[in-house]
Formats: C-alpha cells, structure tokens, sequence
C-alpha cells in the first residue's frame, strides 16, 4: 500500500465494541489517512467524528475509491443483544461482497482482524481473493504488537 497519508481506509462492521477500529481510527488518521466507518446504527458509537472518522450512511459510500477495506468481526457472543434482527440481514445490509468491493479502488486491501464469520461479515469470495491481506494481517498482529511495545519501553531499558 505504501505510504498512508493520502489513502483512505473503510471500516465496517461491529465499531462500538471493536478495539481494533478505535486504534485504526486514531492511528490511520494521525498519519494522514480517510477512514470511512460504516455500521448498523446500534453498532455504531458516538463521538468518532471527534476522532477523525466520516461516517457513512451506506457501504458504498464507505467504500468508494477506498485504498484498504476492513470488515470487523461481528461479536456473535452478542448477537442475543437484538443489535441487529440476523446474521443473513446483517450479511446483505453491512457485509462486504464482490458486489460492493467493485466500489473501492481496482486493487484495494481486504483486510479483517480476525478470526472471520465467513459469509458475515466478508463473503467467502472476498476472503480468499487476491487482494485479501487478512491471513498476512492475523498472523503478524502478534509480531507487530510486540515491537511496538519493544519500542515503547527501550529508552526505559536502556
């Protein structure tokens, strides 16, 4: 992807009880990032505009020229909490397919944190496609957190 200032990031799916989009948020944007989020409205927090964030009222607007798109894993832990009627609603409405990729650029990064509800929140399709990064992503996550705290704690070791 190169450099991300000047790129913009979609994130879709379960924002309000993700940790993951917060820190994408906050850290996309302090480098010069767009993020588009896009979710249901009882799965949507407050405030993120504060943050940075442009929220959209459809995916295809979330994911229009978009450089990266990130689903978000729907947490089906709380799925009783009637945030949303089902999974298949969910599916059509807020997941990303083939469909609404074609609105992001040719070669966007699928990315999702992981582990993935298939047919949720990315269709298989989309998952296993040549651009998806997400294998790549789940599997360096570990690696990449542990330098950033390697880092964030040497001048204190030294």
């Amino acid at each position: 992807m190169g450099e991300i200032k000047g790129k913009t990031v979609a994130i879709l799916g379960d924002i309000r009880h993700s940790r993951v989009a917060k820190s994408n948020l906050y850290g996309l944007t302090k480098l010069g990032a767009t993020v588009r989020m896009y979710a249901p409205g009882t799965l949507m927090p407050t405030g993120l505009e504060r943050m940075g964030a442009h929220i959209c009222r459809s995916r295809e607007e979330a994911v229009e020229g978009a450089d990266a798109v990130m689903g978000l894993r729907i947490q089906l832990e709380r799925q009783h909490a009637g945030n949303f009627p089902s999974l298949g609603e969910y599916a059509k409405y807020f997941g990303v397919d083939g469909d609404v990729l074609k609105y992001a650029k040719q070669n966007a990064l699928v990315m999702h944190p992981g582990p993935v509800n298939r047919g949720v929140e990315l269709t298989s399709a989309v998952i296993d496609g040549q651009t998806s990064v997400i294998e790549d992503q789940v599997l360096s996550g570990i690696a990449v957190r542990m330098a950033i705290l390697f880092l964030l704690t040497k001048e204190e070791i030294a």
